[in-house]
């Protein structure tokens, strides 16, 4: 689509139309498409707008999320500074320190944890003065510290945040939503996983979880919730329950149209793992294998979630005894591998002993469970033997 202004002052309307738009491309993730909006209304402002106008502040805090989305931090940072000095000039206190907050994100993905640091805690002490030290704005920052101090390796204080954060979800100021709760629960949830707190952050989901009411609007939210459960459930060996909250992903991303996705694919592929520990055998093939036409579909053949799942197909059929079908994919996986890896690489190499295993036995007739699923569900209480195990001839998640 081509953005032109046809008349004086019909840059407002226009540079408003192609923002919706580039803002509908952000969210289908056409992030070209997006880019091109994004830089054609910034051409109209330049050659209509007022300087500084906060519809050229709005419009380039647009195309820094771009920018960010495809791995541009410099572009993405240049973006919101301008941004920033626009809403300074406009005295926009609140959105200054909103845009503190975006710009603190982009230092975090570049490593310099000092500029973020600064940028946080300006936007937090705006937030404070202005909203109040209850406000979901302020658990907001409170979480992007957890983070920022989790990945520098102080836990103690990104724990600390992460409690600042969660008391303020306890008791939530008036005009708070279930949805901006449930959020900020959710972000808390991946810390404590990354702490190793899987329990506390299973129950900090199931929260999340009760806060969102079952409607149409909320349902790919929830989904993507319980997966993430399910995820949790399967770490800690709690397959059953992993399963169910699979599953329960599963029926509300169908409700919702989202039968065809990447991520469905990937859900369907973690509920063929669980059910394969739960030795359902036939139900995880037909998880595999629609995950497989989902992910051909959408990633393309080479893809390295799509050659996972081929791999866990090879695992199942081996394990019913379907052995030339197995030696089919493990050959197709061994050259996509070799070609996006290299020969050297420990994925490959163990791709290689599985196709030779199984090439040696091919010729003989298996009145056995295959070694796939008897090297994957073997010793469960021995971790570690399993660990090693899985990655030498078993199933990948």
């Amino acid at each position: 689509m081509v953005l032109k202004v046809s008349s004086i002052g019909a840059h407002y309307e226009v540079t408003e139309n192609g923002r919706y738009l580039a803002e509908a491309h952000v969210q289908a993730m056409q992030l070209d498409e997006a880019e091109n909006l994004c830089k054609r209304t910034l051409e109209i402002h330049k050659e209509h707008s007022a300087p500084a106008s906060p519809e050229e502040a709005a419009d380039r805090r647009l195309m820094a999320l771009v920018c960010e989305a495809k791995g541009d931090y410099e572009s993405a940072l240049e973006h919101l500074v301008l941004s920033s000095m626009s809403m300074i000039a406009n005295g926009q206190e609140n959105e200054v320190a909103a845009i503190d907050v975006s710009i603190g994100n982009i230092y975090l993905s570049l490593g310099r944890f000092d500029e973020a640091i600064f940028a946080y805690q300006k936007a937090l002490t705006v937030f404070k003065s202005t909203k109040g030290e209850s406000h979901p704005s302020v658990a907001l920052v409170f979480i992007r510290l957890a983070d920022l101090y989790h990945k520098t390796g102080k836990l103690r204080e990104s724990k600390s945040y992460c409690e600042n954060a969660l008391r303020i979800y306890a008791k939530p100021v008036p005009g708070t939503t279930s949805e901006e709760i449930a959020s900020g629960l959710t972000e808390v949830s991946a810390i404590y996983e990354s702490l190793d707190e899987i329990e506390e952050a299973l129950r900090l989901l199931e929260k999340a979880v009760k806060l969102l009411e079952d409607t149409p609007g909320n349902r790919s939210t929830i989904a993507g919730i319980e997966a993430q459960m399910g995820v949790m459930f399967y770490m800690v060996g709690r397959y059953g329950d992993a399963r169910i909250s699979f599953e329960n992903a599963v029926a509300k991303l169908r409700a919702s149209g989202e039968s065809k996705s990447a991520f469905f694919g990937i859900v369907l592929n973690q509920m063929g793992l669980a059910s394969v520990q739960l030795y359902r055998i036939d139900e995880a093939i037909e998880l595999f294998e629609e995950a497989r036409k989902i992910l051909e579909q959408e990633c393309g053949p080479c893809h390295l979630e799509t050659l996972g799942v081929y791999s866990n197909l090879a695992a199942t059929y081996d394990a019913i005894g379907r052995v030339e079908d197995a030696i089919e994919i493990l050959e197709y996986i061994l050259k996509m591998r070799e070609e996006k890896l290299g020969t050297a690489n420990p994925d490959v190499d163990d791709e290689k002993k599985r196709l030779a295993e199984l090439l040696k036995e091919a010729g003989r007739t298996r009145n056995r469970k295959g070694k796939s699923l008897e090297k994957l569900l073997d010793a469960r209480s021995a971790k570690k033997e399993s660990a090693k195990r899985w990655s030498t001839f078993g199933f990948r998640t």
